[in-house]
Protein backbone atom coordinates (compact mmCIF):
# COMPACT_ATOMS: atom_id res chain seq x y z
CA UNK A 1 0.00 0.00 0.00
CA UNK A 2 2.96 2.35 0.39
CA UNK A 3 3.56 2.28 -3.37
CA UNK A 4 0.39 4.29 -3.96
CA UNK A 5 1.93 7.29 -2.17
CA UNK A 6 4.74 7.39 -4.75
CA UNK A 7 2.36 7.74 -7.71
CA UNK A 8 1.94 11.55 -7.46
CA UNK A 9 5.70 11.99 -7.12
CA UNK A 10 6.33 9.97 -10.28
CA UNK A 11 3.58 11.94 -12.00
CA UNK A 12 5.38 15.19 -11.20
CA UNK A 13 8.69 13.77 -12.47
CA UNK A 14 6.98 12.64 -15.67
CA UNK A 15 5.51 16.09 -16.29
CA UNK A 16 8.94 17.67 -15.75
CA UNK A 17 10.47 15.15 -18.18
CA UNK A 18 7.77 15.87 -20.76
CA UNK A 19 8.47 19.60 -20.61
CA UNK A 20 12.26 19.59 -20.27
CA UNK A 21 13.05 16.47 -22.34
CA UNK A 22 12.22 17.78 -25.82
CA UNK A 23 14.05 21.05 -25.18
CA UNK A 24 17.16 19.22 -24.00
CA UNK A 25 17.08 16.75 -26.89
CA UNK A 26 16.71 19.51 -29.48
CA UNK A 27 19.54 21.57 -28.01
CA UNK A 28 21.78 18.48 -27.80
CA UNK A 29 21.33 17.63 -31.48
CA UNK A 30 21.70 21.29 -32.52
CA UNK A 31 24.99 21.51 -30.65
CA UNK A 32 26.16 18.27 -32.25
CA UNK A 33 25.30 19.60 -35.72
CA UNK A 34 27.12 22.87 -34.97
CA UNK A 35 30.21 20.94 -33.87
CA UNK A 36 30.15 18.86 -37.04
CA UNK A 37 29.79 22.01 -39.18
CA UNK A 38 32.68 23.68 -37.38
CA UNK A 39 34.88 20.62 -37.87
CA UNK A 40 34.05 20.59 -41.59
CA UNK A 41 34.81 24.30 -41.90
CA UNK A 42 38.05 23.87 -40.00
CA UNK A 43 39.20 21.16 -42.42
CA UNK A 44 38.18 23.29 -45.42
CA UNK A 45 40.08 26.29 -44.10
CA UNK A 46 43.17 24.18 -43.35
CA UNK A 47 43.14 22.89 -46.93
CA UNK A 48 42.82 26.44 -48.30
CA UNK A 49 39.30 26.11 -49.70
CA UNK A 50 37.40 29.42 -50.05
CA UNK A 51 34.25 29.79 -47.98
CA UNK A 52 31.10 30.86 -49.86
CA UNK A 53 29.77 34.26 -48.73
CA UNK A 54 26.27 32.78 -48.27
CA UNK A 55 27.63 30.34 -45.69
CA UNK A 56 29.37 33.12 -43.77
CA UNK A 57 26.20 35.23 -43.84
CA UNK A 58 24.09 32.29 -42.66
CA UNK A 59 26.48 31.53 -39.81
CA UNK A 60 26.69 35.15 -38.67
CA UNK A 61 22.94 35.86 -38.68
CA UNK A 62 20.93 34.94 -35.63
CA UNK A 63 17.77 34.21 -37.63
CA UNK A 64 17.22 30.95 -39.43
CA UNK A 65 17.92 31.45 -43.13
CA UNK A 66 15.01 30.87 -45.49
CA UNK A 67 17.13 28.28 -47.32
CA UNK A 68 17.04 26.07 -44.24
CA UNK A 69 13.54 27.06 -43.18
CA UNK A 70 11.38 26.23 -46.14
CA UNK A 71 7.66 26.86 -46.60
CA UNK A 72 6.70 23.45 -45.20
CA UNK A 73 8.70 23.75 -41.97
CA UNK A 74 5.77 25.18 -40.02
CA UNK A 75 3.52 22.42 -41.38
CA UNK A 76 5.95 19.68 -40.32
CA UNK A 77 6.52 21.18 -36.88
CA UNK A 78 2.78 21.66 -36.41
CA UNK A 79 1.88 18.10 -37.38
CA UNK A 80 4.61 16.63 -35.16
CA UNK A 81 3.68 18.82 -32.18
CA UNK A 82 -0.03 18.07 -32.52
CA UNK A 83 0.77 14.34 -32.75
CA UNK A 84 2.97 14.48 -29.65
CA UNK A 85 0.28 16.37 -27.75
CA UNK A 86 -2.41 13.88 -28.74
CA UNK A 87 -0.10 11.00 -27.80
CA UNK A 88 0.51 12.49 -24.36
CA UNK A 89 -3.24 12.98 -23.91
CA UNK A 90 -3.78 9.30 -24.75
CA UNK A 91 -1.10 8.47 -22.18
CA UNK A 92 -3.05 10.55 -19.66
CA UNK A 93 -6.20 8.65 -20.52
CA UNK A 94 -4.40 5.34 -19.96
CA UNK A 95 -2.95 6.54 -16.68
CA UNK A 96 -6.34 7.76 -15.53
CA UNK A 97 -7.97 4.45 -16.41
CA UNK A 98 -5.18 2.33 -14.92
CA UNK A 99 -4.76 4.29 -11.72
CA UNK A 100 -8.49 4.57 -11.16
CA UNK A 101 -8.78 0.79 -11.30
CA UNK A 102 -5.98 0.04 -8.81
CA UNK A 103 -6.08 3.11 -6.58
CA UNK A 104 -8.68 5.61 -5.59
CA UNK A 105 -10.49 7.59 -8.21
CA UNK A 106 -8.87 10.79 -6.93
CA UNK A 107 -5.33 9.61 -7.74
CA UNK A 108 -6.32 8.68 -11.28
CA UNK A 109 -8.04 12.02 -11.77
CA UNK A 110 -5.08 14.02 -10.47
CA UNK A 111 -2.37 12.19 -12.39
CA UNK A 112 -4.42 11.86 -15.57
CA UNK A 113 -5.40 15.51 -15.47
CA UNK A 114 -1.85 16.65 -14.83
CA UNK A 115 -0.43 14.59 -17.70
CA UNK A 116 -3.24 15.74 -20.01
CA UNK A 117 -2.39 19.33 -19.07
CA UNK A 118 1.24 18.63 -19.99
CA UNK A 119 0.06 17.16 -23.30
CA UNK A 120 -1.93 20.27 -24.09
CA UNK A 121 1.28 22.32 -24.29
CA UNK A 122 2.73 20.65 -27.43
CA UNK A 123 -0.79 20.30 -28.81
CA UNK A 124 -1.41 24.05 -28.65
CA UNK A 125 2.09 24.85 -29.94
CA UNK A 126 1.39 22.56 -32.89
CA UNK A 127 -1.91 24.28 -33.56
CA UNK A 128 -0.09 27.64 -33.56
CA UNK A 129 2.42 26.29 -36.12
CA UNK A 130 -0.43 25.05 -38.29
CA UNK A 131 -2.06 28.47 -38.06
CA UNK A 132 1.23 30.13 -39.10
CA UNK A 133 1.57 27.69 -41.98
CA UNK A 134 -1.97 28.37 -43.19
CA UNK A 135 -1.34 32.13 -43.12
CA UNK A 136 1.99 31.82 -44.98
CA UNK A 137 1.14 29.17 -47.57
CA UNK A 138 -0.21 31.66 -50.13
CA UNK A 139 2.77 34.02 -49.87
CA UNK A 140 4.98 34.15 -52.96
CA UNK A 141 8.33 32.45 -52.41
CA UNK A 142 11.53 34.43 -52.87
Amino acid sequence: MHDINLIPIFGIFMIIAIVIGPVWIRSYFAARDRDAMQATLRVAIEKGQPLPPELIAAMSSSATPEVIRGPTTDLRRGVVSVSVGIGICFLALGLWFGLSSIASSEVGNIVGGAVAGGGSIPLLIGLAYLLLWSMRRNEPSN
